[in-house]
Parts: structure tokens; sequence; C-alpha cells
């Protein structure tokens, strides 16, 4: 393992060379010793690598870059880096973040000092309330809001956003979420809720996250998905609910053996 910033976050980027800022990314790592970034570059057609080749020049001790040689989508290209990241480096905690920076790197770093020893997973809400700037679209923020509700009644939880692209863990457990491939290259958030829930039950689940408001989040630029998947969306939304449906809590299921005295 190669002594490392003890923070580490995953930018995923296909197709990016327009949304990149390298001012920012350079002024936050000047400014936050204690953070590094790894960029990868989704099978990028552009100018991405380039781009993100001369970063990597500018802080090869605080940049990784990994390259995929094809398209895999967001939730693939998020869980290799993740992936990359734990196996390879010392490090405490690791999130995600989209490229273009709708959310801060700064504000990333203010959601993850609220992960301990009990709380080991976080993520942003851009919830609008006084105080905070959140700039949506109304059109997209009607939309997201109906999603959002239908996913918080299948994961019967009381989640505001859970497709908010800041998300940061503690290593243990984002080894854990991260070591499958998910169902969905877009929806990949709702499985990590549930495999939260497979992992520790829903009552001890909601103990170990917490939803934090963003103070800003500044839409730039158009989506990536495409406006034909909102029909596809619904189609995704059912297999992981089918795949999760009859879900045990790991802790359960140990319990279960040691009572078993065939322990089948």
């Amino acid at each position: 393992m190669l002594e490392i910033p003890q923070t580490f976050i995953v930018i995923p980027c296909y197709n990016e060379e327009k949304a990149i800022s390298s001012i920012a990314y350079s002024r936050f790592l000047q400014n936050h010793p204690d953070a590094s970034i790894c960029f990868v570059n989704d099978g990028s057609t552009d100018n991405t690598l380039a781009i993100l080749g001369l970063l990597k020049q500018q802080h090869p001790q605080r940049i990784q870059l990994l390259s995929l040689l094809k398209n895999v989508g967001k939730a693939e290209a998020v869980r290799q880096g993740i992936q990359y990241c734990t196996q390879n480096f010392n490090l405490h905690y690791i999130g995600y973040l989209d490229a273009d920076l709708a959310t801060t790197l700064e504000e990333f770093m203010l959601i993850k000092n609220n992960l301990d020893n009990e709380i080991v997973f976080c993520f942003g809400s851009r919830i609008r309330k006084i105080g905070s700037t959140i700039n949506r679209e109304n059109s997209r923020f009607l939309i997201g809001r109906v999603i959002a509700t239908f996913i918080s009644n299948i994961l019967d939880l009381k989640v505001y956003d859970t497709q908010c692209g800041c998300k940061v863990f503690t290593k243990e457990i984002a080894k854990l979420l991260f070591q499958k491939e998910f169902i969905s290259k877009w929806l990949f958030d709702v499985e990590l809720f549930f495999r939260m829930i497979r992992h520790f039950g829903k009552e001890t689940a909601l103990k170990k996250m917490n939803e934090i408001p963003l103070k800003s989040w500044i839409e730039k630029g158009n989506s990536k998905v495409k406006p034909s998947y909102f029909f596809k969306l619904w189609l995704d939304l059912y297999t992981i609910k089918k795949e999760y449906k009859n879900t045990v809590p790991k802790y359960e299921t140990f319990s279960r053996k040691i009572q078993s005295p065939s322990f089948e």
C-alpha cells in the first residue's frame, strides 16, 4: 500500500472536455493536502483524456488517472475507480462527484466530515431551502421529484434525493458496496441503499447513513442521460426491486446458521 492523503474523490469522465475546469481542480488540491483525485476516463471520444493527462502532469502525486478502453457507463466507471483506489492506496474515505463539479470539491469535503465511527455513508441532497443555492431547471426539478418520490417508496426509506452525484463512504463500506457490478448504468445509487440494507438490515442501515442538504448545486450543461431513458428508467427500477426484494441482512443469515443444528 502506498501512503497517500486520507480522502479520495473518484470523478467519472465521458466526453467532458468542455466541463473540466483545470483551475478548480488545481486550486482544490493546493488547499486540501488531505485529498487526492482519481479520474476515470470512461472511453471518451473527445479530448478528455489529453486534458486529464495534463492535470496529472501538474499534480503527479495527487491525481490518479484510470483510462478505460471503451465506454462502460457511469456505474461501472465509478465502481472501477473506487475498487482501484481502495485496493492500491492507504485511504480512509472515498466517494464520487460529477466531473462538471455541480457540487464543488470543497462541499464534498464538508460532507465527508460527517463520517465517524457510526456513520459510514453520507450523501448530498439538493433540497431547495433558504440559505442554499440550488440552480436547476424547473422541468428537471419536477421530473426529478417524481422519480425521487417513487424511488423513496420502493426503498421504503425517507430519502429526499437518492440521485445526487455526491456520495462519500468509509473505505471499509465502500469495498463492500462496490464489490459487485450494478444492474443499472444510471440508477446504481438506488442499489447502494439496497446493499446497505442487505448488509446491515434496515434499522441499523438507517443509523449508519446521513443525508446532508447541499449549500450549493449549480446545474451545468446537458445531462449525459438521454431523454429516452426516462421510459427505461421504470424497467430498471422494477429489475432492481425484484433483485433485492427478498433481501436478508447478512448478520441475520449468520444468526440463523448458528441456530441451525445442520448449518444449512
